[in-house]
Parts: C-alpha cells; structure tokens; sequence
C-alpha cells in the first residue's frame, strides 16, 4: 500500500526515524526529555527543477537540520516534506 503523495519540484517526503529510547550504556531516556529525530528514510522525491535535478532518491537514509521541512501526518503516519537543500547529508 503506497502513499498518494507526490512532491512538486524539488521537494521531497521524509518517514522521520523513531528517536532513540536507550543510551549506549543503558540509561532510558524519558519521553520529554529526547530530541526530536534529524535522521529520516526518503520516500517519495519531486521532479526536480530544470536548474536543479534531484540527487536524492527513493529508500536513501538522509540527516537533515533539527527544524527543517513541515510536518504532517498520513495514513496514521508521521511525515516531513521539505526541500531537498534542507537535507544535509545520505547516510
């Protein structure tokens, strides 16, 4: 069952990534007390524009910045849209 969602141009579709519950050596972290996630896997991408092509695509895992893009919700889903500058780097 896929998304009926299509960026314009050079936006893309970004399923964040959960935000860890579990530091390295074992302390639980509380619910206010974790970061918002800056790790996300893409999942629809625009088309781009005639300057710029798209140079990210579908299923790539990408940081972006802490309050880059706008939230929205989808099927019961947590999503962001933004631009593809916003995004920092493919991992």
């Amino acid at each position: 069952m896929g998304l009926n969602i299509k960026p314009l141009a050079d936006r893309v579709l970004i399923e964040p990534v959960e935000a860890e519950t579990k530091t390295a050596s074992g302390i639980i972290i509380p619910d206010n007390a974790k970061e918002k996630p800056q790790k996300g896997k893409i999942v629809a991408v625009g088309a781009g524009t005639k300057k710029n092509p798209m140079t990210v695509k579908v299923g790539e895992t990408v940081l972006y910045g802490k309050y880059a893009g706008t939230e929205l919700k989808l099927q019961g889903k947590d999503y962001l849209i933004m631009r593809e500058s916003d995004i920092l780097a493919i991992v």
